[in-house]
């Protein structure tokens, strides 16, 4: 049995770097709506192992502090993050509505003063977290997709009905 285990494993370490490039090959594309200002957004942001900095300038204006109007770099590991969880739940055709992207300094502080359960050193502060549910997805099957990813924090908000989802370390919160 050892034997088998081993094996298995020597295998998957193997052949990991072969998927990985097949699927980093093929472009990386996303849809979003977003809740708060009625904008959608649909585009590519990488084609294989490069970033297309013109589309990643267009999600940072879109993601964008609604209430201030700021603008700020966002992680584009959260993309990578979006478009795997679609992939891994087959939902090509994913339009991601956005709750929350980037929160100014001023839009956090207020926030937690008006709301319970917001951190004072959110990662929406510095481009790395975002707030989401997707249309046609129970926002349970876009936690357990990103929970079984692990590549961020993973917050459950069910009576709010939506997904926080982050580049921090790996962690989980919510019922």
């Amino acid at each position: 049995m050892n034997r088998r285990i081993f094996l298995g494993a020597a295998l998957a370490v193997a052949t990991a770097p072969a998927f990985a490039r097949r699927n980093l090959d093929q472009p990386r594309s996303l849809a979003f709506h977003h809740l708060h200002t009625d904008e959608r957004l649909t585009l590519t942001y990488r084609k294989g192992d490069h970033y297309q900095r013109s589309s990643l300038a267009r999600l940072n204006q879109f993601l964008r502090d609604f209430r201030t109007g700021e603008v700020t770099t966002i992680d584009p590991k959260l993309f990578d993050l979006l478009f795997d969880i679609k992939q891994t739940l087959g939902q090509d055709d994913a339009v991601f509505e956005i709750v929350s992207g980037y929160r100014s300094p001023k839009t956090n502080a207020m926030l937690r003063r008006t709301s319970s359960g917001v951190a004072k050193r959110s990662l929406h502060m510095s481009g790395k977290a975002i707030d989401i549910r997707a249309s046609d997805l129970p926002t349970r099957s876009i936690r357990n997709a990103a929970l079984r990813l692990a590549q961020g924090g993973v917050g459950y908000y069910s009576r709010s009905d939506f997904v926080h989802l982050d580049t921090g370390t790996v962690r989980q919160w919510g019922a």
